[in-house]
C-alpha cells in the first residue's frame, strides 16, 4: 500500500511495450464500486473473493492471448492463501517494490482511498503481517526513489535486462531516440 505499484507498473509496461492492468481498477470496473466502498458495504472477505476472481480472470486472459502484461496487485493480494503458488504456476515474475515505512505512511496519509489505512500503528502492524509474503517475491527492488529510477532497477533485473540492452537511454529519452 503506497509503494507506487500503479505508477511504476504503468511506466514499466510502457518501457516493455506491454499491456498494463491494475487489479484494483479491474475490481472497481467489475463491481461498479470503489475499493473503499466495496470494503465498507461488503467487508474484506467479500473484497478478497472478488480480488481472487479478478486475478484469475486476468491470468486466464493472458494465458489465452499469450500477450505479456504488467499487473499491479493490491497491497494485500500477494498475502492471500494460495496466491504465491498460483502466480508461480502461471510463470509470473513477481517484483516487490520495497519502500521505507515512513515513505509509505507519508503517501497513504494523504490518500482517502485506502480502506485498510486507519493510523500509523495499524499500518505498521499490517505491513509486518504482510512482510513475510512480500519477501517471497522473485525480486525485490528499492522503491525509495523517483518511479522512473524504480523502473530502471526493474529493467536491470535478469528477466528484463536481456530484452532491453539500452533501457537507460530509452528511459532518459522517453523511448525516443
Amino acid at each position: 500500500m503506497g509503494s507506487g505499484k500503479t505508477t511504476v507498473g504503468i511506466l514499466l509496461a510502457r518501457q516493455l511495450a506491454w499491456r498494463f492492468e491494475d487489479l484494483d481498477a479491474r475490481i472497481e470496473e467489475q463491481t461498479g464500486l470503489t475499493v473503499s466502498a466495496l470494503y465498507e458495504r461488503k467487508g474484506e472477505p467479500a473484497f478478497r473473493q472478488i480480488e481472487r476472481e479478478q486475478l484469475e480472470a486476468a491470468l486466464g486472459r493472458a494465458a489465452e492471448s499469450g500477450e505479456p502484461f504488467v499487473l499491479a496487485l493490491g497491497g494485500g493480494t500477494y498475502a492471500q492463501p494460495g496466491v504465491i503458488e498460483w502466480l508461480r504456476d502461471f510463470g509470473a515474475i513477481v517484483i516487490w517494490i520495497d519502500s521505507p515505512v515512513e515513505l509509505l505512511l507519508a503517501r497513504c496519509a494523504t490518500m482517502n482511498n485506502r480502506p485498510l489505512f486507519r493510523d500509523e500503528a495499524s499500518f505498521r502492524e499490517l505491513l509486518a503481517l504482510r512482510l513475510p509474503f512480500y519477501q517471497q517475491a522473485d525480486h525485490r527492488v528499492d522503491g525509495n526513489d523517483d518511479p522512473a529510477r524504480v523502473v530502471e532497477r526493474i529493467l536491470a533485473l535478469p528477466p528484463f535486462a536481456r530484452r532491453l540492452p539500452n533501457f537507460g537511454e530509452e528511459l532518459a529519452t522517453g523511448g525516443q531516440k
